[in-house]
């Protein structure tokens, strides 16, 4: 897909049902195609959708060794609710040995340069790897989440990955998100009932209230701005 095709197909998708971006991607791409979940409602939602279509498409998660067991649960209930597997990514070990016995198990408090490395290196670089032999992915981003995703396309060409990128629910709102989960029964993360309402690894993750900042509860020591992992730049 050429830069000029990616412009033409986000003008004919822009406001087109997600399942029909969900359809477009995996007939053009096929076993070339992979989703990254979180397992949060948004990629909960979207990973419903790619369950109920022939095509299929790799479904992965990263595990940084971080996460939160409510998280672990989640997986097993999805996989035995939608009948898939998802697959999981783990960050390198020696990377991850030399990071934490050179800068100490909580390096991410001390500074953003700190924190994006730790993301670096159990995030990114898993991602990276996982993502080396597709030439296309799918993520539950949302415009509304923050103001590093305001100008979010459905389509759109990730620089960082070299390859397309395709954003199906980026209009939804949050609302929107939670009840298409509870409409279809779909097994949630139990913490976002309980005002976690965007789940990263535990010591980086608190819950927040309802009038907050969606992503106000990830690194809350750090200026909206920086809030990013580098996941999505």
């Amino acid at each position: 897909m050429t830069p000029d095709d990616i412009i033409r197909f986000e003008k004919e998708y822009r406001n087109a049902p997600p399942e029909d971006i969900i359809h477009f991607a995996a007939d053009t791409f096929g076993s070339s195609l992979a989703f990254a979940t979180s397992l949060a409602y948004e990629d909960q939602a979207v990973a419903f959708m790619l369950s109920q279509i022939p095509n299929t498409v790799d479904i992965f998660t990263l595990d940084t060794g971080r996460l939160f067991q409510e998280t672990y649960d989640t997986i097993e209930k999805t996989n035995a609710f939608l009948n898939i597997r998802i697959r999981i990514v783990f960050p390198d070990r020696e990377e991850v040995e030399k990071m934490v016995n050179s800068k100490g198990m909580n390096l991410f408090y001390e500074s953003v340069e700190n924190r994006k490395e730790c993301c670096t290196v159990r995030k990114t670089m898993p991602l990276q790897r996982a993502l080396s032999d597709k030439k296309a992915w799918i993520t539950g981003l949302r415009r509304e989440q923050s103001v590093t995703r305001y100008a979010l396309k459905v389509i759109e060409f990730d620089h960082v990955n070299a390859i397309v990128k395709f954003n199906p629910i980026a209009g939804w709102s949050e609302k929107q998100t939670i009840e298409f989960v509870h409409a279809h029964n779909i097994p949630h993360n139990p913490l976002q009932s309980k005002g976690f309402r965007s789940i990263g690894c535990l010591p980086c993750t608190r819950a927040i209230s309802e009038k907050d900042d969606i992503r106000a509860g990830r690194w809350w020591w750090e200026q909206p701005e920086h809030k990013e992992c580098g996941l999505h730049r």
